[in-house]
C-alpha cells in the first residue's frame, strides 16, 4: 500500500473516533491532523473540508456494514427458523460495536442536517438489503399473504429496532440475552399470525 493511501486510512481512523467521542462539530481538522499524526496540510490534500470527511466516512463505514450474507427462502425448511436466523444476524448487527458507532455519529449531524436523512435512508444495510426478496418469494410459494412486502419487511425488522437497537443508542437499559431472544420470539410469532396463511 503507498504511504498516501496508508496515511489515508489514517486520518479516516482518526476522524471517525473523534466525531464518535466529540461530535462533528467539536472535532477540527487540527485534531484530526494530530491524532493520525499526519500534517493539516496532508489531511486536506486528501479531503477539501470537515464535510466531505465526515460523508467519507459514512461511506465506508456503509459498506462494510453492507457485507451481511442474505438469508435465502427455502421452501423445504420451517419458515419460523428462517425468521429467527433474519433476526438473530440483524440483531447482531443493530448492537455491534461498528453499527452503533456510525449510527450515534449520524444520528447527531441529522439534528442539524436533513439532507443527510434523506440520504441515509435511502441506503439499505443489514437484512434489509435481502428480507423483501425472501418475503417475495415467501409469497409466490403461498408460504405468507403479504399485500405490501415493503412494509412488511419495515414492520418486522423495525419492532427489533425499536426494543433492542434504540435503547443501545439512547443510553437507555439495554436488554439482556434473554431478553432479546424473547423480544426476537414475539416478533415472529406476531409476524407470521399476521401474514401466514388460514
Amino acid at each position: 500500500m503507498k504511504l498516501s493511501d496508508q496515511k489515508k486510512l489514517h486520518i479516516l481512523a482518526a476522524a471517525e473516533q473523534l466525531f464518535y467521542e466529540q461530535g462533528v462539530d467539536a472535532t477540527s481538522m487540527d485534531d484530526i491532523a494530530k491524532l493520525a499524526k499526519v500534517s493539516k496540510r496532508t489531511v486536506y490534500n486528501h479531503f477539501d473540508t470537515k464535510d466531505q470527511l465526515f460523508h467519507a466516512i459514512l461511506f465506508k463505514m456503509k459498506d462494510e456494514l453492507m457485507a451481511t450474507e442474505a438469508v435465502v427462502f427455502d421452501q423445504s425448511k420451517p419458515l419460523h427458523a428462517q425468521l429467527q436466523a433474519i433476526a438473530e444476524q440483524e440483531v447482531q448487527l443493530l448492537t455491534s460495536d461498528n453499527f452503533l458507532r456510525i449510527a450515534k455519529i449520524a444520528f447527531m449531524q441529522m439534528l442539524k442536517d436533513p439532507e443527510l436523512v434523506s440520504q441515509l435512508g435511502s441506503n439499505k444495510v443489514g437484512c434489509m438489503t435481502f428480507i423483501e426478496t425472501f418475503l417475495k418469494d415467501a409469497v409466490d410459494t403461498n408460504a405468507l399473504d403479504i399485500d405490501d412486502v415493503e412494509f412488511a419487511a419495515k414492520q418486522f425488522l423495525f419492532q427489533l429496532k425499536s426494543f433492542i437497537f434504540y435503547p443501545y443508542l439512547y443510553g437507555f437499559e439495554k436488554p439482556t440475552p434473554e431478553q432479546q431472544k424473547h423480544i426476537i420470539e414475539q416478533t415472529i410469532t406476531m409476524f407470521l399470525a399476521r401474514y401466514t396463511k388460514d
